[in-house]
């Protein structure tokens, strides 16, 4: 799959792309140490409901975005989904199309697996997220607290 705006090509992670993908989440703030992130990166490869789809250029220098997605099941109140867990571009390749071509490809996955719905959530304190994902149509339809406890 390429996008028609760059010479881009949007196409699953490979095992590889490991040490890239460790940088891109570095510079969203989710700094991780190389071992780590190719172990849970692993375990992504190995599933059957989740993939990671990675924007490069057509000479594969570089990554310039991934987006991670999973399908969602919540039993009883509804029908399964498609939930993007990760959207980073690169800051140099921002505004450049990369994070629509990433959103478009997960929603085309989507479409094949047979689901009608992507739901994404995005942290009050990346309001310049907000404005990208209501431009690609999606709506907000809630907000909430995150609770977390470390057992």
């Amino acid at each position: 799959m390429t996008s028609p705006s760059a010479s881009r090509e949007i196409r699953p992670l490979r095992a590889a792309d490991t040490p890239r993908v460790t940088g891109l989440l570095a510079e969203l703030g989710y700094p991780g140490e190389l071992a780590a992130v190719t172990r849970r990166l692993a375990a992504v490869l190995r599933s059957d409901t989740q993939r990671v789809l990675v924007a490069a250029p057509g000479d594969g220098s570089r990554i310039d975005g991934y987006v991670s997605v999973e399908r969602r099941q919540a039993l009883p109140h509804q029908d399964e989904t498609l939930e993007i867990t990760g959207l980073v571009v690169v800051a140099a390749a921002r505004r450049s199309g990369a994070g629509r071509a990433l959103v478009e490809a997960a929603e085309r996955w989507a479409v094949r697996q047979g689901l009608r719905t992507i739901v994404v959530r995005s942290n009050v304190v990346r309001a310049e997220s907000h404005p990208f994902y209501e431009d690609a149509g999606y709506r907000r339809k809630s907000t909430s607290h995150t609770y977390r406890k470390e057992i």
